[in-house]
């Protein structure tokens, strides 16, 4: 098998599982319990949420963990209240766009606006000015694109917000306005650090790095006020009730120290497997262009259906993807395709290949090789 399809799922590391074995039997004691080990496990839980939020420049309880960045991101949206708008980059990933297209609970109290991108993916700000009225409360544009691996201009967007609070400051509106990231796809690519990216709020996901799937976690500013999605025993200062995760928070701090800790010999290796990749393809186009996370490559086969060549790699033993793996389950086409304005044929064309921990020279080599045999062996049957 070569897999190529590492932005929707990595496999948890041998470290990460190592770290988190004793917390599913030796060491199984409820934080919230009151005897000794149970106090020691929470003292673990604790330590971990510290090491995880350090790694993006932040300290424990400035944390809500959650189970992955799905909940992580409407989590973040709860600071919306009537009145409020929300202004949402067009690519972002469906669990932050269906926040206010298709959850009932926002659209009765407050409403949004798609921001656009230009022709490679990137946002574009002049139409982020535009949109920024004294209704608008809360922006959100992911730091890497899931789908393109398109990396965003945090900082600059954190210096309009800080035009625009001053702005507001001096007029008297008190409305605040926050900035949301999702940084999922970034974290063993990027150097994150919230104060220098300018943003309030950060959602990080374990499964992007090797770590468990379901663990997930909220950066959380100090002037920013969420509500629970859900209430119980109070656990994450009353905003993510329910029994914490143990194993999968120690998880993810092993996993999330793991990656900041190879971050540049991960650019480099992946940079080099890129260049190596797509000097062994024939004829394509590719697609995502600019500044992109190292690993990512969606290249374009104009004419031919994707979906029907992942099933003829498939059978050749390499594992590609059309985009986003919860769309493509569904038969959806891609938005983000979509919004940096690719024909229908194009988008129906594209294949998203992401590199990563389980691949090697020769595997790249060899993928290309397949890619292109399957391909030839396809146009010869699609011209007849």
């Amino acid at each position: 098998m070569i897999y190529l399809d590492h932005a929707a799922a990595t496999p948890v590391s041998a470290k990460v599982l190592q770290a988190m074995e004793p917390y599913f039997r030796e060491k199984f004691f409820n934080p919230s319990a009151a005897y000794l080990p149970a106090k020691e496990v929470s003292a673990k839980y604790e330590e971990a949420k510290n090491t995880i939020a350090h790694a993006i420049g932040a300290k424990g309880n400035d944390l809500v963990m959650t189970a992955g960045a799905t909940e992580a991101n409407n989590l973040g949206f709860t600071v919306l209240e009537p009145g409020d708008k929300a202004l949402v980059l067009e690519t972002e990933h469906d669990s932050v766009r269906r926040i206010i297209t298709q959850n009932r609970q926002f659209s009765t109290r407050s409403h949004g606006e798609f921001i656009g991108v230009d022709e490679t993916g990137r946002i574009r700000l002049e139409d982020l000015r535009d949109k920024l009225d004294d209704s608008v409360k809360l922006i959100s544009v992911s730091l890497a694109n899931n789908e393109l691996g398109i990396i965003q201009p945090l900082a600059e967007i954190a210096e309009i917000i800080r035009e625009v609070r001053f702005d507001r400051l001096r007029r008297g509106v008190k409305r605040p306005i926050l900035f949301h990231t999702d940084a999922s796809q970034a974290l063993n690519l990027l150097n994150i650090n919230v104060a220098r990216l300018g943003v309030d709020m950060m959602t990080i996901n374990a499964a992007k790095v090797y770590g468990p799937k379901g663990v997930g976690a909220l950066y959380v500013g100090h002037e920013v006020r969420l509500s629970p999605l859900s209430v119980g025993g109070g656990q994450e200062k009353g905003l993510r009730a329910g029994t914490e995760n143990v194993p999968g928070v120690i998880g993810f701090a092993t996993a999330i120290t793991e990656a900041q800790s190879h971050l540049n010999g991960n650019r480099k290796k992946y940079a080099k497997w890129k260049k190596l990749f797509l000097d062994n393809l024939n004829d394509y186009t590719l697609i995502n262009r600019g500044k992109t996370l190292d690993n990512f490559i969606v290249i374009c086969y104009d004419g031919l259906d994707a979906e029907r060549l992942i099933f003829l790699l498939e059978e050749r033993g390499v594992y590609v993807a059309t985009g986003a793996a919860c769309a493509a389950s569904k038969g959806v086409g891609s938005h983000v395709l979509a919004a940096i304005h690719l024909s229908a044929s194009k988008i129906a064309g594209s294949l998203r290949i992401t590199l990563g921990e389980t691949n090697d020279e020769t595997q790249i080599i060899e993928a290309a090789k397949i890619i292109n045999e399957v391909v030839d062996a396809e146009r010869k049957r699609v011209n007849g």
